[in-house]
């Protein structure tokens, strides 16, 4: 009977230290008193006032004691969320301020129409300007006394450039002056005769003579002057070096021939020493080549598979180390070559500074179909992302995504057909870290 009442106050503690936490002392000593274990007090007095911090199951509630509490309301954002910084700016868009873009050196600029060009790679060969290079002939027979460049001197067309003992010119000098001097006098005898003819205290006959005798002095004068023009020397400048002889006796030029550069330019070449025999059969034909390399060629030999796309007058771009020259075709032989079957195209190139030296070789890119698009954009200022062509376009607040449709495209740049208007400001420089602040921002708001 002791057994049943036992259980039947156990129940009831329990139930009433469930409902009514504050009694469950008074429980625990009754089930003391009665002789129960402890165990048992622990169950009794069912569970204790709720710690600072933890959640506090309400009667009835039947809630898993595993399952976390419910979120309270307007809480905003579970723990972990990511709030996107003010840096990464809005979905697509990059924030940046002007100084940001300057020190990362993004460049930008407007897009703008412009035009397409496909070339071909076409090998050749630095030469020099056949209508720029020139060669000091020797016209007469001689010896060289004088040289007077070396090589690499600059020269300007007409300077002197070397000087030759002749003979030959000697006696053309020695002609022309001894026949001037005889037209002198007979000059003179002509005139005299004639002032005697009209006072009749001359004859006819006398002055008749007289004048064949002046006339045919003029003929060899003529002769001889034609003499020195085709040995390329100045009847006037003789006859000047002749007076000047004759203040020096001990200085004569009437052996001297002076060779003088046809061209201005660089003396490339030196044939001769001083003391050569020059002019007669076997003998140096010349004594200094000049050129001008302010323009060179380029010889071309391009084969007839790309012989069609090549025409005279177009561009032509070279490279090397680092620099790039422009300049144009202007001779597209007719011609083929019998063993290699391709034609020979020659190039006009710009030399100023001296830098493309003739028989050096190069890769030209030759110029073969130019189109004119609305829109043109570099290939710097394009990036790909998530499989879609894009730009970015500059905005007060930094830039934005922009995606674009592509159409034509040459080595450095595609036309734009969609997305983009000509007139507004792109990054065409280190573009790749705008897409990388651009992966980063998506990230953050996918978090």
């Amino acid at each position: 009977m002791r057994i049943l009442l036992t259980a039947a106050l156990v129940a009831a503690g329990v139930l009433v230290g469930a409902a009514v936490p504050a009694v469950s002392g008074f429980v625990r000593g009754l089930l003391a008193a009665a002789g129960l274990p402890p165990a048992l007090h622990t169950f009794a007095a069912g569970p204790g006032p709720a710690s600072p911090g933890e959640p506090r199951h309400e009667a009835g509630g039947g809630h898993d004691h595993d399952k976390a509490a419910a979120p309270k309301a307007g809480a905003g954002h579970a723990h972990g969320a990511h709030e996107p910084s003010e840096a990464e700016g809005a979905e697509g868009h990059v924030t940046m301020t002007a100084e940001q873009i300057e020190n990362q050196d993004i460049k930008v600029a407007k897009a703008e129409g412009g035009l397409l060009s496909r070339h071909i790679l076409v090998p050749g060969t630095i030469t020099p300007d056949t209508d720029r290079i020139a060669r000091v002939p020797v016209r007469v027979v001689g010896t060289v006394s004088e040289m007077r460049k070396r090589l690499g001197d600059d020269v300007r067309k007409g300077d002197v450039v070397a000087v030759l003992d002749s003979r030959e010119v000697a006696d053309a000098k020695s002609e022309y002056l001894t026949a001037m001097v005889q037209s002198d006098l007979q000059k003179v005898n002509f005139e005299r005769q004639q002032r005697l003819l009209a006072s009749a205290a001359a004859s006819q006959a006398a002055f008749d003579n007289a004048k064949a005798v002046f006339q045919e002095n003029q003929l060899r004068v003529d002769l001889a002057r034609q003499k020195l023009s085709a040995l390329g020397l100045n009847a006037a400048e003789v006859a000047a070096a002749q007076k000047r002889d004759e203040a020096t006796p001990n200085a004569s030029t009437l052996r001297q021939y002076e060779l003088r550069a046809p061209i201005s330019g660089r003396i490339v070449e030196r044939k001769v020493d001083v003391g050569t025999a020059v002019g007669k059969e076997g003998d140096p034909a010349d004594v200094y080549t000049v050129a001008d390399l302010s323009t060179v060629w380029i010889e071309l030999a391009v084969p007839t598979s790309d012989l069609d796309e090549v025409r005279e007058g177009a561009r032509v771009t070279v490279n090397r180390g680092g620099r790039s020259v422009q300049g144009k075709v202007v001779f597209v032989s007719p011609l083929l070559n019998a063993d290699t079957r391709s034609a020979r195209v020659v190039v006009s190139l710009p030399n100023q500074d001296m830098a493309w030296r003739p028989g050096t070789y190069v890769t030209a890119e030759v110029e073969t179909e130019t189109d004119r698009v609305p829109v043109r954009v570099t290939k710097a200022a394009l990036q790909t992302v998530e499989g879609k062509r894009v730009v970015f376009v500059r905005t007060d607040e930094g830039f934005e995504k922009r995606e674009v449709e592509l159409g034509r495209a040459d080595d450095d740049a595609y036309e734009v057909v969609s997305g983009l208007r000509a007139g507004e400001d792109i990054a065409v420089a280190n573009t790749f870290l705008l897409k990388a602040e651009l992966g980063k921002s998506e990230a953050g708001h996918d978090h």
